[in-house]
Order: structure tokens, then sequence, then C-alpha cells
């Protein structure tokens, strides 16, 4: 291809070789990571021919127009959770109280900043590392806890959240071994794990957010085009109102369940 930089076109090619379907752009990045630096690049490509994720390699995830920070061992926030973001942003004014629950980095959060402006955020995990990336990620624009689901909530917040904005973990256990090796050997088993159909935190959350929402406010939580239905009768079931979303763009899939006035 002419007027490429053979360091870019070799690098592809070592890429493309290790089986990366976006192998130019990766180049692209892990050069520009490499800042002119042929020993950090080299630990950096090392890193990932050796299966790294490349957001890890980079220490950076691209969320929204946005780019987050990541770290290894959390889990690495995917294109397709934009969709819960687009639900929870047209629900949202400036000021509003959100809770971005089961948070990871923090990229729901972030994302939500930046398409409606100052929040009243409080953004939970219950893995500490995940929580000290968010903490960065959102800085002064929230408060990040820690703690599984709703429990280490201010009590400020009880029957006074807009939006619950959750991207929980919703793999069933047996599918775990067929995820990508990027995914299964690189993150977390709490963060990929939803129990044996994949919706164990599903229940937990629609049986705990009526306390935590006012009256008219919403839970947006993410969840497979399959396994819609189902959580979305889950939520039916604790007496939120219901409508599954999708975007087909980003092949993203959320419940937007609310609570009734």
């Amino acid at each position: 291809m002419p007027g490429v930089h053979p360091a870019r076109a070799a690098l592809a090619a070592r890429l493309r070789s290790a089986g990366s379907v976006f192998a130019e752009d990766e180049a692209d990045l892990l050069l520009e990571a490499g800042d002119g630096d042929p020993v950090k690049l080299r630990g950096l490509v090392q890193r990932r021919l050796g299966g790294e994720p490349l957001e890890v390699v980079l220490g950076w995830a691209a969320f929204d127009g946005h780019r987050v920070r990541v770290a290894p061992g959390v889990f690495v926030p995917r294109t397709r959770t934009t969709v819960v973001v687009e639900q929870a942003a047209r629900r949202l004014h400036r000021y509003d109280r959100v809770v971005d629950l089961c948070c990871g980095v923090g990229a729901i959060s972030v994302a939500l900043l930046g398409r409606v402006g100052a929040l009243d955020l409080v953004a939970a995990d219950v893995d500490p590392d995940a929580v000290d990336v968010a903490a960065e990620n959102i800085g002064d624009r929230g408060i990040v806890v820690l703690g599984d689901l709703f429990a280490p909530l201010p009590e400020r917040l009880r029957g006074a959240v807009d939006v619950v904005a959750v991207n929980a973990p919703y793999v069933p256990s047996g599918a775990l071994s067929t995820m990508p090796a990027e995914a299964r050997e690189h993150e977390r088993l709490v963060a990929l794990d939803g129990g044996p159909d994949g919706l164990d935190v599903h229940r937990r959350v629609a049986a705990g957010a009526g306390e935590w929402l006012r009256p008219g406010g919403a839970v947006v939580i993410e969840v497979s085009s399959d396994q819609a239905p189902v959580s979305a009768a889950v939520f039916e079931g604790a007496g939120f109102i219901v409508t599954i979303e999708s975007d087909a763009q980003v092949d993203g899939t959320c419940i937007v369940a609310e609570l009734p006035v």
C-alpha cells in the first residue's frame, strides 16, 4: 500500500498473522503508544501478540467518544454498552441523580457526563481495582463507592434516583468457556458470570431498585437480545413498566424499567 510507513506495515503484518482483524488500526495505536521509543514499542507489541487485550496494553479503551483508563484484570468496556448510555441520557437532565451500578471502570458515568453535563452521580462496583480505576476516570465529577449493588449507596439517594444505569454480568455460567480468550483469560469472573441463566444479578437489581428510584425513575440495564424477554419479565414481576430497546448499529440491547408514578 503506497505511502504506508515500513514500520507500520511490518507491525500490521505481524498482528494480522496473529489473528488481528483490525491489524492496521492496532498498529497505528501501538505506534502512538510507543511514542518513538523502540524498546517501549517492542514491549507493547509482545504483550499484544501474547494475547493481552489491546485496551489493556494501551492502558485505555475508546467508549462513546472518550478514552477511559483500563487496567489489567478489570472489565474492558464494550461499544455495545452505548445502548445503555443512549437510553439513560434520554431520561436525564443536568444535575439529575444517577447511579452507575456495576460500574467497572466508570465508562457509562464518563459517557453520561459527556452527553448530559453535570450530574449528581454515584458509581458502585464490587471489584476494588475497578473502583480505583473508575475513581480516576470520573474524578471530581461524581462519587465512586465499593460494595455489592445498592449496599454502599449514600442514604440520601433512597427514593430519589432518576436513573440507575447498569452493565451487570449476564453471561450464563455454562457459556463462559465459549467467550473470547481476551475476556475469559484477562477479565475477572465477577464481571462476567451472571449465574445459570445469566440473569442472577438482573433479578437482584429488579428486587432492590424500587427502594432507590423516585416515582417515574428508571433502571436501564444491558442484556443480550436472547435474554431480553426473560429479563423484561423479571422487572415486570417486580412492578416496573418495561420496554426492550436495541441499537443494531452497536449490536446492543437493554431493558428500560420505569417505576410507576
